[in-house]
């Protein structure tokens, strides 16, 4: 049983009112750490090991004291003591270890899979310095090292270390992991990651640029270091082999110290393969088991085909990961004879070149090798699933039905809900008991409260209440003035063309011009952004530099800024998200309809009663027939016309552009006088060429809809007996959406552990 904060502090003669903040935090982490040191780790025969390049695990300290089931006693603890414990949460650095949704969801899974009890847990690399630290200097995107590794951390060293050999050195690795506490249960699983020991951050110039040829020295610095050149792509297979080759030694080990001959692996592990950076596991384990235990090829094939599993995340080109046999046999020449063989053993199977792991250009399809030796492979979404089987794994889905199944992504309501937005949490128990944090569809019982007035009133108080936090939380932290008594429209992800945060700033261009002509709306809009673009990515660069010039030329027009404000949250990260999602009443989620697998930004809004403005895109879909099509609000082309106009290059920019006035306005105000005047030239003329003349995710396809449709959202958020009725339609059906039910379904279908 988890003893008492303050017995634990009196016990070694600690005052909690005599304590500084940063000592509280300290012994707050001391704290947590001695009450894992006494969990036992879960030992269930099967054991889950989920890969991935990212863990977004955001802020440790809250959801470790409520997963504990102690958070509200330490809080009225500190509070009773005079001490505020958001002030000691502030000062926790957030871990660098993911950008976008697909660490997030892996950091959601892995608190799913210890809440299930299910004997699970991720695999990793311990980025020292993550993606990069965001910062905005003359309204354009500046990289900086993201440093949040402190002497005393959640990290736990280990005595584990591994020896991966590349083509003209051994790297010895070493694993620090992290606690994974599950809620309220009293055993534990890990976070692994591996890392390197001659780590040289002073290989770091200028901004986020370092030798990308020295590996021995900077294997662990960045997570997806830029890749436009070969060194880039080089380093790339460097840091994926290093991950799998650790995860593949430890799954082994594990198995081994647990009773297996090592003939029975697959009766000992899972391996779950979250997108394609990990796909070389495939062939590692297969080397490991001929060259180290003595396995014939074809059983050791015949076994990692019983034990491993694939998620495709997207269907981006780019994102598919495709390696020069040339740069393996730089890296890992001793994987490339495997890989060769593996696509030998399917070329006799299968005569579609097409569907091989090798192409004709000598380059390797890593999600051809993860499907064909996979038991396994599933989409996040119901739509992103069947256009899969449909369109773009067509071939795949027809050589191999039983493999091809969904799993809808999913949220940890306990971080979500119980930690960020804790006065709904407290509400909602109020109203329907607390059984929602264990069983997510027990909220159902909310919508008995659809037409109730006094309901409305206080979620209408509340929702006010996270706008009065989040004023205080953008003014201490990103300098931001924040009106609370606006309409909160935010667009929270990574930059994207496909996310088409553009179509976004083009309806701003478009409502500052409909003020400055006197239309004034009824009440104030604040437009909020957050994400960051990839140093390589210079479009979706040139995106955020439009937004930061219209945010600087909005926010400071006396005719526009009563009406109208623009802001880019500065390093967007998850504690930014549990700040904004609560406070916000517009949930943008506006991909063009395919290319967005699932999202959970989507979820997290909806939950947290953000009324979804989005495509019938990923999970929208299913978010739509849950809450029912009244309840949110959709445009835009569906998937099928989509999918039909790319085929048939049916999409022509100009055309909308010359096609609606106030398409043609929007765009042509890119290279204004006003904007130049507070922009960069060279990257707004670069914009407005591409939206003109290639466009290709088709911002301007959809514009006039949303304009529309947008109008409609603003105007019916005055009835605020209507809209909140939607709001409780939507939190009362979020309950699908846990990532309980997330991993209760990967492990009844697919892992069986």
């Amino acid at each position: 049983m988890t003893k008492a904060f303050t017995t634990y502090l009196a016990n070694k003669g600690q005052d909690l009112a005599t304590l500084t903040n940063e000592a509280i935090y300290q012994e707050l982490l001391h704290y947590v750490k001695d009450n894992a040191d006494q969990m036992p780790k879960n030992q269930a025969k099967r054991k889950v090991y989920y890969i991935s390049a990212e863990f977004l695990i955001g802020k440790l300290l809250s959801n470790n004291l409520i997963n504990l089931g102690v958070y509200q006693e330490v809080k009225e603890a500190l509070a009773a003591a005079g001490k505020n414990i958001s002030e000691i949460e502030d000062l926790e650095p957030e871990p660098s270890l993911g950008n976008g949704g697909l660490g997030r969801l892996a950091s959601c899974f892995i608190d799913s899979m210890s809440t299930l009890g299910i004997n699970g847990e991720g695999v990793g690399l311990n980025y020292h310095f993550g993606l990069f630290k965001q910062v905005f200097k003359d309204n354009q995107q500046a990289a900086e090292p993201n440093d949040w590794i402190q002497d005393e951390s959640w990290l736990v060293p280990t005595d584990v270390h591994y020896d991966v050999p590349f083509k003209d050195f051994t790297l010895r690795s070493r694993l620090d992991r992290l606690d994974i506490l599950g809620y309220q249960k009293d055993t534990k699983n890990y976070l692994n990651l591996f890392d390197i020991d001659g780590l040289n951050d002073g290989l770091i110039e200028d901004g986020i640029t370092f030798d990308k040829t020295k590996i021995k020295e900077n294997l662990t610095l960045f997570l997806y270091p830029d890749d436009s050149d070969k060194a880039g792509e080089l380093l790339r297979i460097y840091q994926q082999y290093f991950m799998v080759s650790n995860s593949a030694q430890l799954l082994i080990d594990e198995a081994i110290e647990r009773g297996s001959t090592v003939r029975d692996l697959a009766d000992y592990a899972y391996v779950q393969i979250n997108d394609t950076h990990p796909s070389m596991v495939i062939p590692e384990l297969i080397r490991l088991l001929t060259t180290q235990h003595g396995l014939d090829f074809e059983e050791a094939v015949a076994i990692v085909r019983q034990m491993v599993g694939y998620t495709n995340h997207t269907i981006l080109a780019e994102a598919l990961e495709k390696w020069p046999l040339d740069y393996l046999n730089e890296a890992v020449p001793h994987l490339v004879a495997i890989i060769e063989k593996l696509n030998d053993m399917i070329a006799k199977e299968v005569s579609n070149p097409d569907l091989h792991i090798i192409d004709q250009s000598g380059r390797v399809h890593m999600a051809h090798m993860d499907i064909h030796f996979a038991t396994s492979v599933n989409g996040v979404a119901a739509l992103h699933t069947e256009i899969l089987k449909n369109s773009e794994l067509k071939d795949f889905y027809e050589l191999y039905p039983d493999k091809f199944n969904n799993k809808t992504n999913g949220i940890t309501f306990r971080r979500w809900l119980e930690f960020a937005n804790q006065d709904l949490a407290a509400y909602l128990k109020e109203l329907i008991g607390d059984d929602y944090l264990t069983d997510a569809t027990k909220l159902e019982a909310l919508s008995a409260f659809a037409d109730d007035k006094a309901v409305h009133a206080k979620l209408d108080s509340i929702k006010h209440d996270n706008k009065l936090r989040l004023k205080r939380y953008l003014k201490d932290n990103k300098g931001i003035d924040l009106d609370e008594h606006s309409i909160i429209d935010t667009q929270i992800k990574r930059f994207h063309e496909y996310k088409r945060q553009q179509m976004n700033a083009l309806y701003v261009i478009h409502k500052y011009l409909e003020i400055k002509r006197g239309n004034l709306p009824k009440r104030k809009l604040t437009v909020i952004f957050g994400g960051k673009a990839a140093p390589a990515y210079i479009i979706a660069q040139d995106v955020i530099h439009l937004i930061l010039s219209l945010s600087e030329l909005i926010n400071n027009d006396p005719q526009v800024s009563p009406y109208l404000n623009v802001h880019l949250v500065e390093n967007y990260n998850v504690t930014v998200a549990e700040h904004l999602i609560p406070a916000s009443d517009i949930s943008e989620q506006i991909s063009l309809a395919s290319k967005e697998a699932s999202g959970t930004g989507n979820m997290k809004f909806m939950l947290n009663g953000a009324l979804t403005l989005g495509t019938m895109d990923g999970a929208n879909v299913e978010i739509a027939e849950l809450a029912g099509m009244d309840n949110i609000y959709t445009f835009g082309k569906d998937s099928d016309t989509i999918i039909d106009l790319y085929a048939n290059q049916g999409y022509t920019a100009r055309d909308y552009y010359n096609g609606d006035e106030r398409i043609k306005e929007a765009v042509d105000f890119i290279l204004s006088e006003d904007l130049i005047a507070v922009g960069n030239k060279e990257r707004l003329e670069r914009l407005y060429h591409e939206l003109l003349n290639k466009d290709w995710f088709m911002t301007l396809i959809d514009l006039a809809e949303y304009i529309d449709i947008k109008e409609t959202m603003l105007a019916d958020y005055e009835n605020r007996e209507d809209w909140n009725q939607k709001v409780v339609h939507n939190i009362a059906k979020a309950g699908f959406f846990s990532s309980d039910r997330t991993i209760a379904q990967y492990n009844q279908d697919i892992w069986h552990s």
